[in-house]
């Protein structure tokens, strides 16, 4: 039997403000409005579905963002046991969250590589299945969903506009977009310059591992990204588009005035794409609105300061 599940359709909204701004239409995909605040719920739940059909009961994973928050919400609720590793990056404001919804959380390493290893050592000492918060091809199939109703709820569009960590959700708008058909919208990779792992492996048609990554949209910074990412790219007309962590953050503040939401600065990343380049006039671009609960009023207001 399968389970219904727990993310939700969500809505496409039209930004006025950004419309008026660029005279095309721009469309956000409200995936900040998910149970869990991100798209990520829609990979993990299809995922976790798989797991428990198999007859597992417990889980564990390296992740201080939404992806361990949606795999913790998720578990809650499919009641599989869910075991996350944390970098000591990890925000209290994030960690609280996650073991609220009954996550046992470990912190350690100084990055998300480091936790990595340290989960993936459990699941071999345990022999727990390990969940990955980007590469694995159950993740893009659920990511890709959010396509598959956006073609129920809009015509083709232009232009759709994604944030690119590790790539997992842009190999799930991807193979939403084949499987729609969607085969000539352009495909816009929005990063900030800290972390931008797919525009320099696009750029260079081949895997291309950063040393380091600096960016306060922490929630894209892998130093890498998958390779089926790159290898769906080569199907499509893709245009990476790089900004500052304050143009950003500029993405986040625009939202909020509009819709009084708010979200995480790799969100704000693919949010400034229309505002800050030179776009058609009468073209049809949908931003997708991937959310994030990792920032909190306080935070919101610390890089107010910050960037004003």
């Amino acid at each position: 039997m399968i389970a219904k599940p727990l993310y939700t359709a969500t809505p496409v909204y039209k930004s006025y403000a950004t419309s008026k701004q660029t005279n095309a239409e721009v469309f956000y995909k409200m995936e900040c409005y998910q149970p869990s605040g991100s798209f990520k719920i829609r990979g993990m739940d299809v995922l976790v579905n798989d797991l428990v059909g198999k007859g597992h009961k417990k889980v564990v994973a390296s992740s201080g963002g939404n992806a361990g928050y949606s795999l913790a919400y998720i578990g809650q609720q499919r009641g599989i046991a869910v075991h996350l590793v944390v970098p000591k990056t990890t925000s209290e404001y994030m960690i609280n969250k996650i073991k609220l919804v009954g996550a046992q959380v470990d912190v350690f390493g100084e990055n998300w590589d480091d936790a990595n290893l340290y989960a993936t050592d459990i699941s071999e000492k345990y022999n727990l299945p390990y969940v990955p918060p980007f590469d694995h091809p159950l993740l893009w199939k659920g990511h890709s969903t959010i396509i598959d109703e956006c073609a129920l709820q809009m015509s083709e569009p232009d232009k759709v506009v994604v944030s690119v960590g590790g790539g997992g959700l842009l190999c799930g708008i991807f193979e939403g977009l084949l499987r729609n058909k969607w085969n000539k919208v352009k495909v816009i990779t929005a990063e900030t310059e800290g972390a931008a792992s797919f525009a320099k492996s696009f750029e260079a048609n081949r895997l291309v591992k950063l040393n380091e990554v600096n960016t306060i949209a922490t929630s894209l910074a892998a130093k890498q990204v998958v390779l089926q990412s790159l290898q769906y790219a080569n199907r499509f007309e893709v245009e990476p588009y790089v900004m500052s962590d304050k143009t950003a953050f500029t993405g986040c503040q625009d939202f909020f005035k509009e819709f009084h939401t708010l979200v995480e600065p790799a969100c704000g990343a693919a949010l400034s794409f229309a505002r800050n380049n030179v776009v058609k006039q009468g073209e049809k671009i949908v931003v997708i609105v991937c959310g994030g609960v990792n920032m909190g009023i306080e935070k919101y207001l610390e890089y107010v300061k910050t960037f004003s």
